[in-house]
């Protein structure tokens, strides 16, 4: 069963210069505003017992996604069609009466539900227990913080058994403590096959508790699928916006050009004729995992007798940001030879544990002198690309956990 379905969403806002122009508009039958374009040609369907995850920049549509969904705005194009009751934690204070107390509130909100009186009456205590405002439930919400406006909304909307709940950042508002509770009670709803949409900037939380993730950009759906993968090219694009593109196979000109100077070098004392990143087992990798081992190997050629140098690889971003790089300069282990004219010889290091989050990276193989500063002879690989996996910042570190007893 579809719970939620949407097929060509289009959402636009008229955006007038002045108060006036809109009056003008309706007298004159003649348009004085600029339309902005908020969601453009959204279509997704979200199974029943399914989480969602919408992702994105600020300001990218995300929160206009769930009030169109919610029915809170109305869409310019397209359709929404959903099965079953929906709660919804939208804006702050949203469906509160500012001067009811919060006893007052939760009959209103859980009536605006479809919940009978006699059913509130009996989830009262629950939603009060569960918000931790037994001191300030009989007091006008008006004098509420954002935390506790946050406490009695969600404790409302999740007491209710909602078919579909929404939340749109409420894991942003309010203490550590109370958020764990958050937590725990949508982990409850997704026990409970309970379907849900979440909008947030935690990507943790987006990993922890939904199965699908969209990513939106500029109010189009820039990539929509399994949910680690998804937030892993999202993270990927926030810490490299300028290198990021989707999968490809192809080298960028950038580094093409840089190849091709290369190339043109007046001194070459070698040729690389191919480079590789393989696993231990031999086999040519296009897609590495994390904390796997991998074998970076480039078979050379020298050109001239008597060629000697030292031998270097590089995981690069792109032909000017390095990521890692290793050098045989800086190696106690790695005797070097001399090479004459003709000789055809293999160069492999092995790197244990490679330690980069999600991303996409080339490796850099190449021959420098003996300094290590100038480079005779480099070459890039293909585009390659790091699997998704859960945890924040650009790199994971091996470590081994141990639970004991205190001393």
């Amino acid at each position: 069963m579809t719970r939620i379905s949407v097929q060509s969403l289009n959402k636009d806002f008229r955006i007038y210069e002045r108060p006036q122009d809109r009056l003008a508009e309706l007298i004159f039958r003649k348009p004085r505003h600029t339309l902005y374009h908020v969601l453009s040609d959204i279509s997704f369907a979200l199974p029943d017992a399914k989480s969602l995850g919408i992702i994105g920049d600020n300001g990218a549509g995300k929160s206009t996604l769930l009030k169109l969904l919610v029915g809170t705005l109305q869409p310019t194009s397209g359709d929404i069609t959903i099965h079953g009751q929906v709660a919804a934690l939208l804006e702050l204070g949203a469906g509160f009466h500012p001067e009811f107390t919060g006893r007052k509130n939760i009959y209103l909100n859980a009536s605006l539900l479809g919940v009978p009186d006699e059913n509130i009456a009996q989830l009262e205590k629950d939603i009060i227990h569960f918000s931790e405002l037994d001191y300030f439930i009989d007091r006008p919400v008006k004098t509420y913080s954002s935390g506790m406006f946050v406490r009695l909304a969600f404790s409302i909307a999740t007491m209710v058994r909602p078919d579909i709940l929404i939340i749109d950042e409420a894991l942003s508002v309010g203490d550590m403590a109370f958020q764990k509770k958050c937590v725990q009670r949508m982990n409850e709803f997704r026990e409970q096959q309970k379907t849900m949409v979440l909008c947030s900037h935690s990507m943790f939380h987006i990993q922890e508790l939904c199965d699908i993730a969209i990513w939106i950009h500029k109010g189009k759906i820039r990539e929509m699928g399994e949910c680690d993968k998804v937030v892993g090219h999202y993270e990927d694009f926030c810490n490299n916006k300028k290198t990021y593109n989707s999968i490809r196979d192809d080298i960028p000109v950038e580094l093409q050009k840089s190849e091709k100077e290369n190339e043109e070098a007046q001194v070459q004392d070698c040729r690389i004729n191919s480079l590789s990143v393989k696993s231990t087992s031999g086999e040519e990798l296009t897609t590495l995992k994390p904390l796997d081992d991998v074998v970076l190997e480039m078979e050379v050629q020298a050109l001239v007798d008597g060629m000697e140098g030292n031998f270097g690889f590089a995981f690069m971003r792109s032909s000017e940001e390095p990521i890692a790089s290793f050098l045989t300069t800086n190696a106690k282990d790695v005797k070097l030879k001399t090479y004459n004219k003709g000789d055809v010889f293999k160069v492999s290091l092995t790197i244990e544990s490679v330690s980069m989050r999600i991303g996409e990276f080339y490796v850099l193989g190449g021959l420098a002198d003996k300094s290590g500063l100038l480079w005779y002879e480099t070459k890039f690989s293909k585009l390659l690309a790091m699997e998704a996996n859960k945890g924040v910042g650009p790199m994971i570190m091996k470590s081994h956990w141990q639970l004991g007893e205190a001393d």
